[in-house]
Formats: C-alpha cells, sequence, structure tokens
C-alpha cells in the first residue's frame, strides 16, 4: 500500500459544491425551500371552500333541461312535431335519469361511512345506467321515434356533465 491511498483525503471535497460553500447537488436543505404554511382563518376557510365547491347536481339537471329545450325547440322549427317528440324523449333520456342520479347522490349527503357512500352511489349510477337504456330502447323500438333528433338532443344534454366540470374547475 501506498503512503497517499491510507492517509486521509481532507483536503478534497466531498461534494461538488462544498469548495464554494454551497450545499452538494445531493445534500438537501429541506428548511431553505419553502416556508411553513400559514393556518387560515374560519372566513379565509369558507372563502376557499366557497371557491372550490362543485355545482349542486340539481343545477345540473336544470341546464340540462335547458339545453334539451334549446335543441328540440331547434329539431321542431327545422324539421318539424315528428322531430320535436323525438328531440324532446332524447333530452327526457337524459334528464330523468340524471334526476334520479341526483336525487340519490343529495339523499346520501349526510352519511359517515365511506363504504356506505361508495356503495350508494354505485347503486344509484346502476340505476341510472339501467333508465337511461330502458328509455332509449323504448324510445327507438316501441315509440318509433326519429334516431337523429333523439340522439343528438341526448348527446347534447350528457355534455351538460363535462360543462359542470369546467365550472368545478374554475
Amino acid at each position: 500500500m501506498s503512503s497517499q491511498s491510507s492517509a486521509p483525503q481532507q483536503d478534497k471535497p466531498q461534494h461538488p459544491g462544498d469548495a464554494a460553500g454551497k450545499p452538494g447537488l445531493n445534500a438537501a436543505n429541506w428548511d431553505d425551500e419553502d416556508p411553513l404554511p400559514r393556518r387560515l382563518s374560519a372566513q379565509e376557510a369558507e372563502a376557499f371552500r366557497n371557491q372550490r365547491s362543485a355545482p349542486s347536481p340539481w343545477r345540473v339537471v336544470l341546464v340540462q333541461i335547458e339545453t334539451g329545450a334549446v335543441i328540440s325547440l331547434l329539431f321542431g322549427l327545422v324539421s318539424g312535431l315528428p322531430a320535436l317528440w323525438s328531440a324532446l324523449f332524447g333530452a327526457a333520456t337524459a334528464i330523468v335519469p340524471g334526476a334520479l342520479m341526483a336525487r340519490g347522490a343529495t339523499r346520501m349527503a349526510d352519511v359517515k361511512s365511506p363504504m356506505a357512500t361508495a356503495l350508494s352511489l354505485l347503486g344509484w349510477e346502476s340505476a341510472k345506467i339501467i333508465c337511461s337504456v330502458a328509455m332509449l330502447v323504448l324510445g327507438l323500438l316501441r315509440l318509433h321515434l326519429q334516431g337523429g333528433p333523439l340522439l343528438v338532443t341526448l348527446g347534447g344534454c350528457l355534455v351538460v356533465y363535462w360543462v359542470a366540470l369546467a365550472w368545478r374547475s374554475r
């Protein structure tokens, strides 16, 4: 063994930035990065919650009714009475199950158990899907409504859910 290899190497910096008095690349100084967050007052917390709150499910259903009415009236003016009835039924195919889901979601708002909440939401969502499919089959196969206006209005009413997500993200 040589004398150089057994001697401690104190003159070499351990990290690239140590020689200049700066922390090295691998060193993490957590205290200097971010200050501790401050606690919000009750008024500030309430304002923050109100700013971030989701729209009411009943508000979404109301906007679906308005959207369905406008699209249905446009179909009625352009294509006549059969298209109007088909479009109205298409709107109802989105609105009735949506109202069913809104009823279920608002009814369980005071449930404390997360598991009960999840199972209840799953049940109401299943009821919503079954209701939508049953109404589509009824409208197209039994009532012999026009498929185009029915599906376009249904799609327009379903877009309202995406608009509600956009409301929430603001």
